[in-house]
């Protein structure tokens, strides 16, 4: 796999994915006021020193598990190639749904979110250690672990992750959905209007979708052409 195309492909998903963020995430950004300390409320320097924490944090989760996921599947295909084949297969057609979903057609990712509804309620508590926060730094940890939210955007990038078999790839790929996301979420109380009314113009999702869709199924062929060869 190409995987300059595939971190730039992954950072476009992340950008368009902006009305996705503001409502799974605006809550919780949203809020940051009412922990920050009484000096560093009024004053927008120190917000956005803040919300660039948690960012940060949020994206290295993303970055962690898709390095643990393409490691993993990496393992197990060097024993069986149609490990790697099925998850590659399966990515191609997360791809698709991805693009469909953006194109505003059908969401089909949504139902992933039921894989992390398990686990979510025993790692959300730990966010309330570190609120609330006492300077910037203490929203690193808050972000990480909000990284582990259950999306079901997220969780179909990480499909991508799982089939590009490597342990760098699968991490590139989630550092470029993350960084794709960081304009939707560094704007919210700022220009997120204005962002979202460029997202959301017709050529705008329809181009990329269609850019995004033609990657899937080329993902979906190569795989068909690997097993009947």
């Amino acid at each position: 796999m190409n995987n300059e195309y595939d971190f730039s492909a992954a950072l476009v998903i992340g950008f368009l994915s902006a009305g996705h963020c503001l409502t799974m995430c605006g809550g919780i950004v949203g809020a940051f006021s009412t922990n920050l300390p009484l000096h560093h409320r009024m004053s927008p320097r120190h917000k956005i020193l803040y919300i660039l924490s948690y960012n940060i944090g949020r994206i290295t989760s993303y970055v962690c598990a898709g390095a643990l996921i393409g490691y993993s599947i990496s393992y197990f295909s060097i024993k069986s190639s149609a490990v790697l084949y099925f998850v590659q297969f399966f990515a191609g057609f997360m791809l698709v749904a991805i693009g469909l979903y953006l194109a505003n057609v059908i969401n089909l990712i949504r139902k992933t979110e039921v894989i992390g509804k398990f686990l979510w309620p025993i790692i959300s508590p730990f966010a309330r250690r570190f609120v609330p926060f006492k300077s910037p730094l203490s929203a690193l940890p808050f972000g990480i672990i909000w990284g582990w939210l259950p999306c079901g955007l997220v969780y179909s990038v990480l499909t991508w992750s799982a089939a590009s078999g490597s342990a760098v790839s699968g991490g590139l790929i989630m550092l470029g959905f993350g960084l794709g996301t960081l304009p939707a979420m560094i704007s919210i109380g700022y220009f997120s209007q204005q962002l979202n009314r460029f997202i959301n113009k017709p050529y705008v999702r329809f181009t990329c979708a269609f850019i995004i869709i033609g990657y899937g199924l080329y993902l979906i062929y190569n795989v068909f052409m690997k097993f009947i060869s």
